[in-house]
């Protein structure tokens, strides 16, 4: 995210939104993995050196419903989240994590609605969930 209260804002209502392209990447991914399981976003706030928790995606992009709450306007279109993890874990806890659909590039590269794979994917959440934060974005 470009904003820490984006982020917040998404925890109070329990709602996210993405660019355009974004939008299109993830309701393609809920639609195509409704049968199969969820679809997690690992979150971060550009330039803040840790991700800031995971939420579980609850429902296909509303492309008709924009809020008006987000610290910039272009984001269009909504979509329903549940956070499951909210805390700081270091980009340095996840650096060793490459993904080979990203030129294996480590996930702490990655951009807005990057695709993280299952295997890159369950060390993400193994990390999230072991890692003894004493903070959060809260």
């Amino acid at each position: 995210s470009y904003s820490e209260d984006d982020v917040h804002k998404s925890m109070k209502y329990g709602v996210w939104a993405s660019t355009d392209t974004g939008n299109r990447r993830l309701d393609a991914a809920y639609r195509e993995s409704c049968n199969k399981g969820p679809i997690y976003l690992f979150f971060s706030v550009n330039a803040s050196g840790q991700f800031s928790g995971m939420a579980q995606m609850e429902s296909a992009i509303d492309y008709t419903k924009k809020l008006g709450c987000w610290a910039q306007d272009k984001w269009g279109g909504t979509f329903a989240i549940k956070w499951l993890f909210i805390k700081d874990v270091p980009n340095s806890q996840f650096r060793q994590i490459v993904l080979p659909n990203n030129e294996n590039k480590p996930v702490t590269n990655s951009r807005d609605t990057q695709e993280v794979l299952l295997e890159p994917g369950r060390e993400m959440l193994r990390i999230m969930h072991g890692y003894k934060s004493k903070t959060s974005i809260l």
